[in-house]
């Protein structure tokens, strides 16, 4: 007996004529009907879009079973794209169903994705580290919380690539700190100024200058002050005693600019 749930597929595949089975071909012979005369009928599309989304994926290290399970299709499915059927004398596939290229589609290289020993950039993982520190966590705090001594805790920060499952654990730690206060874990008064004074020292921007869609990305800067890059923020850096972020730099700069063009052009007048 065929374990398919009842339905097109297990009319079509196993014989099933049971009323479900039978209303599900019914309905859609009638949607079929209906596209076919508006012109909107599009049983197949072109494969080449999920080849190479499926290329990207396997580029960051998923394997073909694991984005075969993400979208809910079978892996030999997969293979026909990728290389055809060598064993038949066929090629890779031209044309796929519409559900399937967008199921494939949809699957994402995210951290939850990628195999626990990918290595990945530690970018998102140092700027979340940093911002913990920026408000007051002692960095041996951090690694006890982490389970590591505090020599590997440092070299993990230093390295050129980190685990993806080292980077989940260190997102999970900052969700868990980030709002909490230093000193109800643990963290001595004198332990937390060290840990700020550190930070500021290095311009390491706290959690507040982050938003969740930018921690990880390289093109991002922190918003220190919620106008970083204008001259609201150039001011409010000054107000405050924050050295000067990149983009704010360039306000600077171009606010300095526009003065020194303002003073030439009132010195001709």
């Amino acid at each position: 007996m065929s374990e398919r749930p009842h339905g097109y597929a297990r009319y079509k595949l196993d014989g099933c004529r049971c009323y479900t089975c039978g209303y599900a071909v019914s309905r859609y012979d009638e949607n079929r009907t209906k596209a076919i005369i508006a012109g909107t009928w599009q049983p197949w599309v072109d494969a080449e879009p999920v080849r190479v989304h499926v290329r990207s994926l396997q580029s960051c290290s998923m394997g073909l079973r694991t984005i075969a399970a993400l979208a809910e299709v079978d892996r030999k499915r997969l293979q026909s794209i990728l290389n055809g059927r060598p064993e038949r004398g066929t090629g890779p596939q031209e044309k796929v169903r519409p559900a399937l290229a967008a199921a494939v589609l949809a699957v994402e290289p995210t951290l939850e994705n990628l195999a626990p020993r990918t290595l990945i950039s530690p970018l998102g993982t140092r700027r979340r580290v940093h911002a913990l520190v920026a408000v007051g966590w002692p960095q041996h705090h951090l690694a006890e919380h982490l389970a590591v001594s505090p020599g590997n805790f440092s070299q993990t920060l230093g390295r050129p690539n980190v685990l993806v499952s080292r980077a989940l654990e260190v997102r999970a730690m900052y969700e868990d700190l980030w709002r909490a206060d230093p000193t109800e874990r643990g963290a001595t008064p004198a332990g937390i100024e060290r840990a700020k004074r550190y930070a500021a020292e290095r311009s390491w921007a706290p959690p507040g200058a982050w938003d969740d869609d930018t921690i990880d990305d390289p093109t991002a800067h922190p918003d220190w002050t919620g106008h970083c890059g204008t001259t609201r923020g150039v001011d409010a850096h000054a107000e405050h005693g924050i050295p000067l972020c990149p983009p704010c730099r360039t306000a600077a700069e171009k606010r300095q600019l526009r003065r020194t063009a303002h003073a030439l052009s009132a010195a001709r007048a």
